[in-house]
């Protein structure tokens, strides 16, 4: 007899789990198709006892300091400061662009000023920037949208910049000085022990159950419950009505090397050859000392698992039908990337979880007061 089915145990079902237990006395079954918790946070050591993520780089960085004070419950931090680097013309330059991808592209030594004179020559004029070719073009000019953005985006996304929503490319500065580091945030930290310690000190309340690879259609009828967190694609839980939302999936290719190490970053791009966008070796991410190193190739792909809404006016149409079915659905939370079909860094889903909890707690009493469970998971009240 549950107060809550959360549908997933990546973040957003995590978080809402841990608060409804711990501040609400709430009985929750937390369920996962895959055989795991943590989501695509998921990491785990691999046959060389390397830690690994299973599914791709996860780096943690936010300016929210409650978001990292709440994290901070459940794990020790280990000081992270993620550097990329991009192999373009043969050469491996940082990324975002700066002014030693500049200097060191062709072979220049300008300064910041320099740099922000020799921008401003190439930048081509955008009457409305809507694309993320249009963001690239109008700051830095096409030749290096075409040598860094261009053949990356596409092979992310399986379509040109020039169709998507400026959004993607937004979320790469350019700059002028020689901050090398990917991510800007107060607070850059990786979980000292791995995001999968750190999620089950999470789920560790007794009123917390959890049931892995068992698939929410399976049990939805069967298990007795009040109220429902749904943290998958928001399509597939109205049975694909209106037609499917696209995603972009990725297949993961690991390898370990009998060498230390096999690259100076954590993660290096390539915009220009490779079927793969990139490849990460993770001993730069956990601090590990191993005699032996660990890396991942990265190939995005329309199979598979969904990772990443695609961003298109027409999908976000298509997601608008899906969202008034949930907002008129009652007793269901939609809570996540994919149930909201937006692009969230980690640390931004753990704030839409936290924000959903306050809201849970504004307008539902808690499970003593909240009288008999209805039979079957049936509504009891709109939320």
């Amino acid at each position: 007899m549950y107060d809550w089915l959360i549908v997933g145990a990546g973040f957003a079902g995590s978080v809402l789990a841990e608060r409804l237990a711990t501040m609400r006395g709430d009985r929750v079954l937390v369920v996962d198709r895959r055989p795991h918790i943590g989501g695509n946070a998921y990491d785990h050591c691999d046959a060389a006892g390397i830690l690994v993520h299973r599914y791709g780089p996860h780096i943690f960085h936010t300016n929210s300091q409650a978001v990292f004070d709440y994290l901070s419950r459940f794990t020790e931090w280990r000081p992270y400061e993620h550097r990329v680097l991009a192999e373009v013309d043969g050469r491996r330059l940082p990324i975002p662009i700066n002014l030693d991808t500049v200097n060191g592209l062709y072979g220049l030594d300008l300064d910041s000023a320099g740099l922000e004179a020799w921008f401003a020559e190439r930048a081509e004029p955008v009457d409305e920037i809507r694309t993320s070719e249009d963001v690239v073009v109008s700051k830095v000019g096409r030749e290096l949208y075409e040598k860094f953005f261009r053949f990356y985006t596409r092979k992310q996304w399986g379509m040109d910049p020039s169709e998507l929503d400026r959004s993607v490319t937004s979320r790469v500065p350019t700059r002028t000085d020689r901050d090398d580091r990917y991510f800007t945030d107060a607070f850059q930290f990786m979980p000292r022990d791995g995001y999968t310690r750190m999620f089950e000190k999470m789920l560790a309340n007794p009123r917390i159950e959890i049931r892995l690879g068992v698939d929410y259609e399976e049990i939805r009828r069967s298990v007795p419950h009040r109220r429902t967190i749904y943290t998958g694609p928001i399509d597939e839980f109205f049975g694909h009505r209106f037609g499917r939302l696209p995603y972009r999936s990725l297949r993961f290719q690991h390898e370990t090397l009998d060498t230390a190490w096999h690259q100076p970053v954590g993660v290096v791009n390539y915009p220009q050859t490779e079927e793969y966008t990139r490849v990460t070796e993770y001993k730069h991410l956990t601090g590990q000392t191993h005699p032996k190193t660990s890396i991942t190739y990265e190939y995005p792909t329309d199979e598979g698992d969904p990772y990443y809404p695609v961003p298109r006016p027409e999908n976000q149409l298509l997601f608008k039908r899906y969202e008034r079915l949930a907002l008129a659905t009652p007793n269901v939370w939609f809570v996540g990337r994919l149930a909201t079909y937006r692009y969230y860094n980690m640390d931004q889903v753990v704030g839409q979880a936290l924000a959903t909890f306050r809201r849970i707690t504004e307008t539902l009493p808690t499970s003593r007061e909240a009288g008999p469970l209805p039979p079957h998971g049936a509504a009891a009240a709109p939320p």
